[in-house]
């Protein structure tokens, strides 16, 4: 396939110094033959196949983890495969079991007003919003009471890669309850009793040179 190709081609300076480091170790114990003409060839044969063995598999590696994960948009496909090529600790099912974790923290800090909790997981930009969001709320004395009742769906739904940022957008359906009391502690609108449909769509992004693997949030939409 042209994308097999393609793809092999990207991965092949990396497999080329790992195929070395590996083939190129030595026991102390070898004797090596002078090698002739035909020695030559052979072995370059040889290597040449191993080398295609190793990207082959790489290949394969990748294809599988993007069909096998659970909800993924064929528009994000491509970019996937390319970050997997370029962060072999990237796993979709791990991403996805990660992203709805932080969906559900951000969420739970964004409506207690717990900042430095929001701080650690956003960007300077989406933490602004939420904390405009959090100032309005508190010199109107209200207090939210929310609670995420359920995640229905997790699914990747766009994917980018602009080396060496990977970016990935999820889209949540959720059901949430919502309950907001004034200063004094009445109901002023809500219920914690009628959970209502949300669909949200939130990126996220690191760097896959850093050693850190945490993703920060760097954009959340309705859809």
């Amino acid at each position: 396939m042209t994308f097999d190709i393609v793809l092999l081609a990207m991965v092949a300076a990396f497999l080329g110094l790992r195929l070395y480091s590996v083939l190129g170790k030595r026991t102390g114990h070898e004797q090596k033959p002078i090698a002739g003409p035909q020695d030559d060839a052979s072995s370059s044969d040889n290597a040449n196949s191993d080398v295609v063995d190793i990207m082959q598999r790489a290949a394969a590696k990748i294809e599988s983890q993007a069909i096998k994960a659970e909800m993924v948009d064929p528009a994000a496909q491509n970019s996937l495969r390319d970050i997997m090529a370029a962060d072999r600790g990237f796993n979709l099912a791990q991403f996805s079991t990660g992203a709805k974790a932080a969906y559900e923290l951000t969420l739970s800090s964004f409506w207690g007003g717990k900042r430095e909790e929001l701080q650690k997981l956003c960007d300077a930009g989406v933490y602004a919003d939420f904390e405009a969001a959090i100032i309005a709320r508190e010199q109107a004395g209200q207090i939210v009471e929310n609670k995420l009742v359920r995640i229905e769906k997790v699914s990747i739904v766009d994917a980018e890669f602009d080396k060496p940022i990977a970016r990935v957008t999820v889209r949540f359906d959720a059901d949430i309850a919502a309950l907001t009391r004034d200063k004094d502690g009445n109901i002023i609108g809500g219920s914690l009793s009628d959970a209502i449909e949300t669909h949200d769509i939130w990126t996220f992004e690191r760097d896959v040179k850093n050693s850190d693997r945490n993703w920060t949030l760097t954009a959340t939409d309705v859809a």
